[in-house]
This record gives structure tokens, C-alpha cells and sequence, in this order.
């Protein structure tokens, strides 16, 4: 029989060492040590084939401990232990080389599937070791806001991909954050000095999405008086988006899987060939198989482009984290500057929390953005929330109840325009020229009317 493996456990909490010691003493042999310190020395002087690492700890911080056992050429994977799984936090971890991480208070049943799971992958470990970068300063990861396990997952996966060169999908419905993880993806990359060019393939049309991607020669249609440069050119030696990328034609898709390929295209009337540096990042909020099987998606483009796929949950799905939303929104928007964020009452947060949100964080946002304003930073009530679909009916109940009220005409119509611009935008997927079109306007006059009425446009 082999020797057990051996197993460190480094954590200031007397109680957390002893019942690690206990749980996986059965099975492993394992030590213990209070401090960072006495942890990398106990290191220095025993081979461990794992080291369980808080933190939190008195003399220094655990990435600080995990980067000096890095730095001095051990080799041992290391699973962090922490009271606090923010999105930052999981993804300085990830990139500073653990192999995963544990959030208190600890799930025993879950500490033993992971050991065990980490020995049986031991011969993987050299995949996670190039993410040992110091993240961006810039902390653009901070914007995310989640300590549900779905999302644990999602920073799991943005810690160990954003610093490959691999193509990734972002997959979810409307609303969940797709930018925000694509802007997080490269803000942690070694790309994250080069250009990042984003664009909505939804928002174009045919001809001219293939322009803004490829460029165009000059004379190559009407209006191409000169030569552009197209945004996979700008992107060289940085990074594209390409948000909606379901919505993209056949005959572009076409055009993209040779980028994909080769690293190079053509532009639009142009014959010469040009070569490309760019990471891809894509997202859509459909279902790329089901567009593949009904012939509107290239099933040879959908596999290019499923190398790393991130799903973001639906809010409905991680309602666990809607308090933490609902905090973060109120810190970002302050009636003022000068004063502290409003607060919620029970009563409304319980209205918060038995609404389905069709319209994900994105519907969430906009809802305490604008019961911050109607509440003029004061504490929000049920009456000041303004939610969609089967809430519908309260709201026009409520504009009865204004008319009762003499409320005057000219704000009862207010209120009535606004519902009608935030419904449309609901119905069109919160796109801004259909929305135009759907309500008669054209896009300056939607703007206009939605900076009037307090509704933010994506």
C-alpha cells in the first residue's frame, strides 16, 4: 500500500483546524498550522501533496502566503479557504494559482468531495498554474455582485480561462450581465493592455455588420469613399466582443469561421489577405444548438465557438443574491453625492423577492434606479417599485388611484408614457432601434423621450 497523502491545514480558528484534522485524518495524514508563517515553514521542511489555506490569517494575508509558496518554486496545489466569496475575491484566488476554493461556513461533505476530486485530477494541476498574474487594478471583476453557487461558478471559470487565448461563449438570457462578464474576462487577460473592440451584431444590418467587422476598400459600395479599417483590424493584439452573435447572417458567419481558423480575412471589395491577432468573445442569449438544427446558426461556427462557455443564470435562479443586488444598486445610485444611500423597506424587498424578473439584473437595476428617484432618496416603499408583466395590472390600479387623487394630468401621462417605453423595451429584448420602431419614434426621439421620463436605455 502507498504512503497517505499528506495534507496542511493553515487557518487562525483553533475549532476549523481540529475538525478538518478530524474529517480527513481518517483517510490522509494531515497537519496543522495557525499562522501564515509557521504554515510556509512547515512546507519548507515536509513535501504535502495539499494545503488547505484560509485567507484570513493574523500575520498575513492567505494570497500573500499562496503567491511566497509560489514564488519559491513549490509545487503543491492549494485550496483557499474564505468568510467572504465575493466575485473578486474567487478570482484573484484562481489567478494567483489555488486550485479552488471553499467559502465559510465550511460544507464538510463538500471539503471531502473536493480533496478527493483534487487528487484524482492531481496530473491536471499543471493546467491551472499559468494563472498566477496579479489581477488588473483597475478591478473591473469588483462590478460583479453574487455569493450564489451559481455565480461561484462563473468566477471559478473566469479565473482559469481569462488568461488563456481561447475563444469564449457567454451564454444567458437578456439581462444577466453578459458585457460585464466579457469586460471582466479581459480586464483579466494578458490582453488586458491591447484594444477592446465590442460589438452588437443585433443592432446592425447585414451589410454593414460586415463592414464594421472586415472593413471595407474603397469604392467597394455606395458611400465607401475611402479604405476603413474594420473592428477585427482595430482588435489586433487585443480583444473583440461580439454581443449577439446569434443574430449574425449565415454569409457573415461564414466570413468569421475563417478569422477563427486562420487568423485572417478580407475586407469587404478587397482581395488582399490580412492576418489578425484577436481574442473572441462572444455572446448570444439564444440557444446556439437549436438555431444549428434549424439552419440558422453554421454548426461548424457553433463548434469554433464552444471552447469555453460561460452560463449566467437567470435572476430568478440566483435569487439568493437579489439582497446583494439591491444594496449594490443603491450605493451606485444615490439620490445625491452628498447623502447615503437610500434604503428598502421589508415589505418592498419582499415584493422584490416574489418577483420573477423577466428581465433579469438589468430590470432589477433599472426598478431601484428609478425608486430612488420616486422615493427622492428616502426610504423605498412597495409604492415605489415598478415592475413589469404580472404586476401590470397593480400599476394601472395605481393610476386610478391617482385620478382619484387630482393627481395632475400632465404626470399621470407621465408615468403612462414611461410604462409604455419600459414595456416596449421589455418586448424587444431592450433593442434600442426595434423599440424605436415599434413605438413610431425614431432613435434620437427614444432617447430623448427616455431621458425625460428617467429611463435608462442600454
Amino acid at each position: 500500500m502507498s504512503d497517505p497523502r499528506r495534507i496542511l491545514v493553515v487557518d487562525d480558528d483553533k475549532a476549523i483546524r481540529e475538525a478538518l484534522q478530524d474529517l480527513l485524518g481518517e483517510t490522509y495524514m494531515v497537519d496543522v498550522a495557525g499562522t501564515g508563517a509557521e504554515g510556509i515553514q512547515k512546507v519548507k521542511g515536509q513535501s504535502y501533496d495539499l494545503v488547505l489555506l484560509d485567507l484570513r490569517l493574523p500575520d498575513k494575508d492567505g494570497l500573500t502566503v499562496l503567491q511566497e509558496l509560489f514564488s519559491q518554486g513549490v509545487d503543491v496545489p492549494v485550496i483557499v479557504i474564505t468568510a467572504h466569496g465575493t466575485s473578486s475575491t474567487a478570482i484573484q484566488a484562481m489567478q494567483a494559482g489555488a486550485y479552488d476554493y471553499l467559502v465559510k461556513p465550511l460544507d464538510l461533505d463538500e471539503v471531502q468531495i473536493t480533496v478527493s476530486r483534487l487528487f484524482e485530477h492531481r496530473q491536471l494541476a499543471s493546467q491551472v498554474q499559468e494563472l498566477q498574474e496579479v489581477l488588473n487594478e483597475r478591478s473591473v471583476q469588483e462590478r460583479i455582485v453574487g455569493q450564489s453557487p451559481t455565480m461561484q461558478v462563473v468566477f471559478k471559470t473566469i479565473g482559469r480561462v481569462a488568461n488563456s487565448d481561447s475563444t469564449v461563449l457567454i451564454m444567458g438570457e437578456t439581462g444577466t450581465g453578459k458585457e460585464l462578464i466579457a469586460d471582466t474576462v479581459q480586464a483579466n487577460s494578458r490582453r488586458r493592455r491591447g484594444p477592446f473592440i465590442k460589438v452588437n451584431c443585433a443592432a446592425l444590418p447585414e451589410t454593414l455588420l460586415e463592414s464594421e467587422l472586415f472593413g471595407h476598400e474603397k469604392g467597394a459600395f455606395t458611400g465607401a469613399i475611402e479604405r476603413r479599417k474594420g473592428h477585427f483590424e482595430m482588435a489586433d493584439k487585443g480583444t473583440i466582443f461580439l454581443d449577439e452573435i446569434g443574430e449574425m447572417s449565415l454569409n457573415t458567419q461564414k466570413k468569421l469561421l475563417r478569422i477563427l481558423q486562420q487568423g485572417e480575412f478580407q475586407r469587404v471589395g478587397g482581395s488582399a489577405t490580412i492576418a489578425v491577432d484577436a481574442r473572441v468573445i462572444a455572446a448570444t442569449n439564444k440557444n446556439l444548438e437549436q438555431e444549428v438544427a434549424s439552419g440558422n446558426f453554421r454548426e461548424d461556427l457553433f463548434y469554433r465557438l464552444n471552447v469555453i462557455v460561460i452560463d449566467l443564470p437567470a435572476l430568478r435562479e440566483r435569487m439568493d443574491d437579489l439582497p446583494l443586488l439591491v444594496a449594490h444598486f443603491l450605493d451606485k445610485y444615490r439620490f445625491n453625492n452628498s447623502r447615503a444611500p437610500s434604503k428598502i423597506s421589508e415589505e418592498a424587498l419582499q415584493v422584490l423577492l416574489n418577483y420573477h424578473f423577466p428581465g433579469n439584473v438589468r430590470e432589477l437595476e433599472n426598478s431601484i434606479e428609478r425608486a430612488v428617484v420616486l422615493s427622492q432618496g428616502r426610504m423605498i416603499g412597495p409604492e415605489h417599485l415598478i415592475l413589469s408583466e404580472h404586476m401590470a395590472r397593480d400599476r394601472l390600479i395605481n393610476v386610478s388611484e391617482l385620478v382619484r387623487q387630482q393627481t395632475p394630468l400632465n404626470e399621470i401621462l407621465a408615468q403612462a408614457e414611461r410604462m409604455a417605453l419600459e414595456d416596449a423595451l421589455r418586448m424587444t429584448g431592450s433593442k434600442t432601434p426595434t423599440t424605436a420602431k415599434q413605438l413610431g419614434l425614431s432613435t434620437r426621439e427614444l432617447a430623448e423621450r427616455a431621458q425625460a421620463l428617467g429611463v435608462a436605455l442600454p
